[in-house]
């Protein structure tokens, strides 16, 4: 947890590359809490975060802790065998973007 507290972590498996970083809920926004949250985040290979359309992301908010890294990988569990084909076709995608 002392890791996503200063940086994202990334990393991919068999197609699905993924982010987890902690934000922080902004105080006053719609049913902002003022704390900190876990945003996960997936898309299919070959490129990186930055370079990768938004269209082409996931992305899912959890509680900042070690229960909420829990949820977050359940979710990416649920994310690599729902959307199966999209990672197993994503290293064909390099002329796409």
């Amino acid at each position: 947890m002392e890791y996503l507290k200063k940086t994202e972590f990334t990393g991919c498996h068999q197609g699905m590359r993924y982010r987890l970083e902690g934000i922080t809920d902004a105080e006053g926004a719609a049913g902002g809490t003022g704390g900190k949250k876990l945003l996960c985040t997936v898309w299919p290979e070959p490129f990186a975060f930055f370079k990768t359309p938004e269209e082409k992301r996931e992305t899912a908010e959890f509680p900042f802790g070690e229960d909420g890294v829990a949820e977050a990988i359940c979710w990416m569990n649920e994310m690599l065998s729902e959307k199966k084909e999209i990672w197993e076709h994503a290293r064909e995608n390099w002329d796409e973007y």
